[in-house]
């Protein structure tokens, strides 16, 4: 341990979006000093964030003087994007190109744009423009604008850009300033995300700064972007698609640091998602030609990577057709909720989950929307209850939830895996008589026994998180996905189809112990937990930054 008096220790912390993990490192000789691990308050985030800091603390005894630096992962970003969450962002495209399918609330073209040296193909189709934001400034959070060959005349995007702060007032990202690459559409969909995002890193960045000050912190202070180098943390509120593989680029170097052998899978299962990464000659696989968010090919450059929506507290419902479905979906799982005896309101389908008033909500804030006020009387009720009360169509409803889970006005409970590995006894985390008493009544819809119901959940996400091992190695090797080319192979009654991975697994985070070794054991490898593997991404964090 270092001993004079200058800064010299380096703190790393890791935002998911289950929990929250921090860890103190000596970068003389990366020797890790002590470990914390607390909820994520979506809330609040600052009061997780809040709370590893100050275990962090009380285990070393060092103070805040002492600390050189911080440095910062999250999944947050990779979560909404996998989640559909977000601000609702409209897009604007100047110049003769073709529809783009992009997370948007409305996408118009206008004629416009630049040809290959900078001239003027069209003029700006100014009235229409001025039309458009009229019609939409009531309905959008932020806008991302694109005109054709904007990477050799910006010109227009900034006419563009200009013409949205005279009408309507909120953030605009223009494609030239997120990418100089060609490809109007992936310069488009960066833009986009980042819009999207920009609150998602507004709340997180803000949350911070929040406990970092609360705890005298005044060390510079990065954020791990997505090519495994650190940014400003003053950065990240125009960059906000750089953090989408945050924590897989963490993942990776965590891995490369630990991994028995220089090419290794480095699988990261959190509670919302499982990260996939890799190393090669002990150095991150790093996508070049832009990363693939979600659906939308971007030019952010990242750790190449997968992410599924499968982990530790993905929702295990029974819908309609009376299947069993697992994820993508993230809920607080029965063990670890304050909530009500499942056996009062749990059921298939809308009965799958129970909504929750936000604990920070006050009164005066839930009063304008007729579901968080009737919430906040009469207490949880499960979708089912609500669109009986309000007599809602059922995709009102949905959609209405949805936007209040975005905004964290809502909790969402329901039955997870991580409730069935404690009804098998294999975690000891909270209680398990609610999860076995969720475990009983699912189990009882699907006519099979309470253990066998827990299997079934499991099974259910570690085929995910194969399928998504073998895309990610098929993607590399061959441009094209098993989930593309023969997406039931498991099911096929005319043979067998089985693969071998030939490098170790090496897995991250507390959720990856229970489910990481029969997928390995399918997949013919092997599966390593290095020391300090829950959090993994923490470290990895500091690890990179002490190596800088």
């Amino acid at each position: 341990m270092s001993t004079n008096n200058d800064p010299a220790y380096i703190i790393g912390i890791d935002t998911g979006g289950t929990y929250t993990d921090a860890v103190i490192i000596d970068p003389a000789d990366n020797k890790v000093l002590a470990t914390a691990k607390a909820p994520t308050t979506h809330y609040n985030l600052s009061i997780g964030i809040g709370q590893t800091l100050y275990q962090l603390f009380k285990q070393t005894n060092l103070k805040s003087s002492s600390i050189k630096s911080v440095a910062v992962s999250t999944t947050l970003a990779t979560n909404a994007v996998v989640e559909n969450k977000g601000a609702d962002v409209a897009l604007l495209v100047a110049g003769p190109t073709k529809r783009f399918n992009l997370p948007t609330i409305t996408t118009a073209h206008f004629k416009g744009g630049h040809n290959h040296l900078g001239e003027e193909d069209q003029p700006l189709e100014m009235e229409a423009l001025v039309d458009f934001l009229q019609q939409t400034k009531d309905h959008a959070d932020a806008y991302a604008v694109a005109a054709t060959m904007s990477i050799k005349n910006p010109a227009h995007e900034q006419v563009m850009a200009k013409a949205i702060s005279l009408i309507d007032p909120k953030p605009v990202f223009m494609s030239s300033e997120v990418s100089h690459r060609s490809g109007i559409q992936e310069r488009a969909a960066t833009a986009v995300l980042n819009a999207r995002l920009m609150p998602v890193m507004q709340e997180f960045l803000s949350s911070m700064q929040e406990a970092l000050l609360a705890l005298g912190l005044a060390a510079n202070v990065s954020i791990i972007r997505g090519d495994a180098k650190p940014m400003a943390i003053g950065d990240t509120y125009k960059k906000a698609a750089s953090t989408v593989a945050s924590g897989p680029a963490a993942t990776a170097w965590f891995g490369l640091n630990a991994s028995p052998e220089a090419n290794a899978l480095i699988i990261d299962i959190g509670g919302t998602t499982t990260d996939i990464t890799m190393i090669r000659d002990q150095q991150p696989v790093i996508d070049q030609e832009g990363s693939l968010i979600g659906q939308w090919h971007t030019q952010v450059d990242a750790v190449k990577m997968s992410t599924v929506g499968a982990g530790g507290d993905s929702h295990a419902i029974i819908d309609k057709n009376n299947k069993l479905l697992v994820g993508p979906a993230r809920v607080l799982p029965l063990a670890t909720a304050e909530i009500a005896d499942p056996s009062q309101w749990l059921g298939p389908d809308l009965n799958c989950r129970c909504i929750s008033i936000s604990p920070d909500l006050e009164d005066k804030d839930a009063e304008p929307d007729q579901i968080l006020a009737w919430l906040k009387k009469n207490g949880p009720a499960t979708p089912g209850q609500l669109k009986e009360e309000f007599q809602m169509a059922e995709i009102t409803l949905t959609s209405h939830l949805r936007d209040l889970s975005r905004l964290l006005l809502i909790t969402e409970t329901g039955f997870t895996p991580t409730d069935a590995l404690h009804v098998l006894g294999k975690l000891d985390l909270g209680d398990q008589e609610q999860s076995r008493a969720g475990a009983e009544i699912l189990a009882k819809e699907l006519h099979v026994s309470v253990e066998d119901f827990c299997q079934l959940v499991l099974a259910g996400v570690e085929e995910k998180i194969e399928r998504a091992i073998l895309d990610h190695l098929l993607k590399i090797e061959t441009d094209k996905t098993m989930s593309g080319f023969f997406p039931n192979y498991h099911q096929s009654d005319l043979f067998d189809l089985n693969f071998t991975v030939k490098m170790p697994l090496v897995g991250l985070g507390a959720a990856a112990r229970h489910l990481l070794p029969r997928v390995a054991e399918r997949l013919g490898s092997e599966v390593v937990f290095p020391d300090h593997y829950k959090v993994g991404n923490a470290l990895g964090a500091a690890l990179m930054t002490a190596n800088r």
